[in-house]
């Protein structure tokens, strides 16, 4: 039997990029017979900034509830985050959304920059949020009075993170990029799409940004000196391009968990074998994230937009599984792989069982 599946994969959270992938099997190999409902899920890892009709549907299909992961960043426009969206998406969508706050370094220099920023937390906490994000503004954007760029262990910081503690809020980690975006561009790289659409995160254009090195040993460090802090390291830690990387934190941070968030190409571009040995030895610390959302007012965009954008979410959500779950070959991101194959046990703790257990749901 030969199938073929043509998908949209997404190369940013906002269904910017729509190149056409292809999967191809003289066999069908798959290695469990259950549709996308079978199993309960939660992304980790949303984006779904505004409502959709169809969404309330398409999450029922899957049997999937997702987080909605807030980015509190600064860009050349100002300082811009997400959190009033997602807050008014999730008291919409109660049974299908979960809260992620977030921090950002802007004015650490001011004496009361810690005290302000709990005080936002704490409000937020109250709201609903579950987990709190910090993002690559640490280490890569951030600068303070002096001109020196933020770590994420920088101690003016340790208070929040003492706050977080106490109330027992973990905090997901996009510290860093993926080690691509220090080298120069490369076609097929699965990240290319996405430095060509951000050029002012591509950090081998900008030598005054700190090395991947030193941002990874800040974040390590981090994680070091608060093992009573659990974190999500978001797109694998950044170390996306190797599982032996990310084994070699997860063996020593006893406190580290990590998700996969738009790196499955890189998972792709290496040994289905290799990658499913780590499922299987790390399947309690592994999470299902896609990174997915949207961008955009749904009466902003025309019924054959939104129409394109259900199909093209629902595709991926298919690919993903695909991959987790079958033994059929795949490209993901221009990267030709087979499916892990990942036996059912393992299925349910990645796509479900260890967000509930990291953020403590009552279900």
């Amino acid at each position: 039997m030969k199938k073929t599946i043509y998908v949209l994969f997404v190369l940013s959270v906002f269904f910017a990029c729509k190149p056409k992938t292809e999967s191809q099997s003289s066999k069908s190999e798959t290695v469990i017979a259950m549709d996308e409902g079978t199993l309960k899920k939660i992304d980790v890892h949303v984006h779904f900034k505004y409502s959709r009709e169809y969404l309330p549907a398409l999450f029922k299909k899957w049997n999937m509830q997702g987080v909605l992961v807030d980015v509190y960043r600064e860009d050349p426009i100002g300082i811009v985050r997400s959190w009033d969206n997602y807050l008014t998406h999730s008291q919409s969508h109660p049974e299908m959304f979960y809260l992620c706050s977030a921090i950002i370094g802007v004015g650490i220099d001011a004496p009361d920059y810690a005290q302000k920023t709990i005080e936002q937390l704490r409000g937020e906490i109250d709201s609903g949020a579950r987990m709190v994000k910090v993002w690559k503004n640490f280490g890569m954007v951030t600068q303070d009075a002096s001109g020196k760029y933020i770590q994420i262990d920088d101690p003016r910081l340790q208070p929040i993170w003492d706050f977080l503690k106490s109330k027992q809020i973990p905090v997901i980690a996009h510290i860093a990029e993926p080690l691509q975006a220090w080298r120069e561009l490369n076609p097929k790289s699965p990240h290319y799409g996405y430095y060509m659409g951000h050029p002012q995160y591509h950090a081998y254009n900008f030598p005054e940004i700190p090395s991947y090195e030193t941002i990874i040993a800040a974040r390590d460090n981090w994680i070091q000196k608060n093992p009573d802090l659990k974190i999500l390291g978001a797109h694998l830690g950044s170390m996306s391009h190797n599982v032996d990387m990310v084994a070699e934190r997860l063996d020593k941070f006893p406190n580290m968990y990590v998700e996969t968030a738009a790196r499955f190409g890189d998972l792709a571009s290496q040994d289905s074998d290799e990658v499913k040995a780590f499922f299987t030895k790390y399947q309690d610390r592994v999470f299902f994230g896609s990174d997915y959302g949207n961008s955009m007012p749904q009466d902003s965009l025309d019924t054959a937009r939104i129409k394109e954008e259900q199909q093209s979410l629902n595709a991926n959500y298919r690919l993903l599984w695909e991959y987790l779950s079958g033994t059929d070959s795949l490209e993901i991101r221009g990267q030709k792989t087979r499916g892990l194959g990942l036996p059912v046990d393992i299925l349910k703790k990645v796509y479900y069982q260890n967000t509930v257990d990291f953020l403590k749901l009552d279900l």
